[in-house]
């Protein structure tokens, strides 16, 4: 009965803290997109209606990095909390042993870890996926709303369009110039007294109907040629990236795998489809390791377990993923194979929670270290 009170106490600490680290952690990381999804609702007249769901789309990829950072945090401020309130003193009088404290925190691992874990294998490819995918259609729906007047629009692919003034609920653009360089080897300046710009969805496209104007163009070999019209007709794509570019982050599981395993993959795309698959199995990992690094360090902070536990999960954070970032660029230079850099970070910080968990259950903290290295004395209880 002790056992499952001190038991449901850890669980409710953890699980506060959690919650409050991942909010924080995630809008820390949507903050980098947050500015051009605003753009899109600025600029473009985008509804706030879709942009949420393009946040939604996005959260998936980051609450696969998230959930682990958060949960490192929440085990370690919750037992610097209770190692600086002396609650952990009190419980070890009681005569518990710090092995005790462990089940509710693996269990906690075990659930942030299982939902990882789908998060990772399911739900992080239907929203990258997604999320391009209705960039594209939003980008086709709302196209011709972008127009700004005395403003260069360079968003079309190969075209610069300028307008003199525009009329937003008719479409109707006047004074227009357009500089077309689709091809290179004969560009074309339009000028043109008005036009029509309308989105074309079903062909992924913008149609500009233009009226009275000319087209100058000149050829690679310098000859210069003007055509006046009456009307004309100009086609494009509407924003950049039109076309939907599968990559290795929109693949499930098994697809990554057949695919790597392709005969036609090149080497290079091939290192990083294995490293993807593995990072989705690897991030989930993350959580158990972290929770054995978090227990001992956060028995630590004794005088601070407040206002450090949040500088230490900082400084492990970034010491992860930076040797992360490393061992994963070797693997696609071919340095190392993709399993050992994305679980080699995984098996050092794992192998050093375990050994600081020993020394924390036999009361031995970071300064006995150099002592039972061989360097110095020992340092007297």
């Amino acid at each position: 009965m002790r056992n499952r009170i001190i038991s449901r106490y850890l669980i409710r600490e953890i699980v506060g803290i959690f919650a409050l680290g991942l909010t924080i952690f995630t809008l820390v990381l949507l903050m980098g997109r947050m500015v051009k999804l605003m753009e899109m609702v600025v600029s473009n007249g985008v509804p706030l209606v879709e942009v949420a769901r393009l946040i939604a789309l996005l959260l998936p990829s980051f609450l696969v990095l998230t959930i682990p950072m958060a949960f490192l945090l929440a085990v370690l401020l919750a037992f610097g909390r209770l190692s600086s309130d002396n609650e952990i003193t009190v419980l070890k009088a009681s005569g518990l042993s710090l092995y005790v404290l462990l089940p509710p925190v693996l269990i906690s691992a075990v659930l942030a870890g299982m939902l990882t874990l789908f998060i990772s294998l399911v739900a992080v490819p239907w929203g990258n996926s997604g999320f391009k995918q209705m960039t594209v259609d939003v980008a086709r729906k709302y196209a011709a709303t972008a127009i700004r007047e005395r403003i260069f629009r360079d968003d079309i692919p190969g075209i610069v369009l300028y307008v003199d003034h525009y009329d937003e609920a008719t479409r109707r653009m006047e004074r227009v110039m357009i500089q077309d360089g689709r091809d290179p080897e004969r560009p074309l300046t339009i000028f043109a007294k008005n036009g029509l710009i309308t989105s074309d969805i079903t062909s992924s496209g913008l149609r500009i109907l233009l009226h009275n104007g000319s087209i100058h163009t000149q050829s690679a070999n310098g000859d210069y040629r003007l055509v006046s019209f009456g009307e004309y007709l100009l086609t494009a794509e509407a924003g950049r990236g039109a076309a939907v570019v599968r990559t290795e982050t929109d693949m499930g599981v098994a697809e990554l795998f057949n695919t790597a395993n392709a005969p036609q993959t090149a080497p290079q795309a091939r290192v990083k489809m294995l490293a993807e698959m593995h990072s989705r199995f690897a991030f989930p990992g993350a959580v158990f390791v972290f929770a054995l690094l978090a227990v001992p360090l956060g028995l630590q902070n004794r005088r601070s377990g407040k206002t450090s536990g949040f500088t230490v999960s900082i400084f492990i954070l970034l010491l992860y993923y930076v040797l992360l970032l490393f061992l994963r660029t070797l693997a696609e230079k071919g340095v190392i194979p993709p399993f050992a850099a994305l679980w080699l970070p995984n098996l050092l910080f794992g192998g050093l929670g375990l050994a600081l968990l020993r020394m924390a259950a036999a009361e031995k903290n970071l300064r006995d270290i150099p002592a039972m290295l061989g360097f110095g004395k020992r340092r007297v209880a």
